[in-house]
């Protein structure tokens, strides 16, 4: 049985993901073979909120050059979390905005 943090490996803060939060809707990094399910019990678990929409995507591998070295990024899988207009904010993203 998988814990919520195995679930939820980390926030993606990039600027997509920073304008996003204006509308409760909060980006992570989540385990490739966590379903959305799982992915909105593991939210509401850890922060204490209440989810809405849960949005996934595959983020592929993308090749990189050092070099002489080729090689490829990884593959990992990448959730849009919406809260409820009744839920309150994740804290830890507050700081950010």
């Amino acid at each position: 049985m998988k814990t919520s943090y195995d679930i939820i490996l980390k926030p993606v803060i990039s600027e997509a993901a920073i304008q996003n939060m204006q509308q409760k809707k909060y980006t992570f990094r989540v385990a490739t073979d966590a379903n959305k399910i799982e992915i909105k019990k593991a939210v509401e678990e850890i922060f204490k909120v209440e989810v809405e929409k849960v949005t996934t995507i595959s983020m592929k591998s993308k090749p990189k050059r050092m070099g002489h070295n080729v090689g490829s990024t990884s593959e990992w899988k990448k959730a849009i979390v919406k809260l409820t207009p009744a839920s309150k904010t994740i804290e830890f993203f507050d700081s950010l905005m």
